[in-house]
């Protein structure tokens, strides 16, 4: 019930995300502009806090993103 509803392409963003080093990377990797990448993000962060599970750090999202069963340990 306090897990937020993500896009398919919110997820394969924030999944990559952790995967990287870089939000350019991230961009680059996905054909998709930096802009693009931050403004996924943002959303992303913007659900969660509608949630009252605010994220704003990459540790946090990474947290939240395993209790919610979006990746396993395995997938960082």
């Amino acid at each position: 019930a306090h897990r937020p509803v993500l896009s398919a392409r919110e997820t394969e963003v924030l999944i990559q995300w952790f995967q990287s080093q870089s939000k350019e990377f991230v961009a680059q990797r996905l054909g998709i502009s930096l802009s693009t990448v931050n403004s996924h993000l943002e959303h992303i962060r913007i659900k969660y806090a509608m949630r009252g599970r605010a994220a704003p750090t990459k540790a946090m999202l990474v947290a939240r993103a395993i209790q919610d069963g979006l990746i396993q340990l395995d997938d960082l």
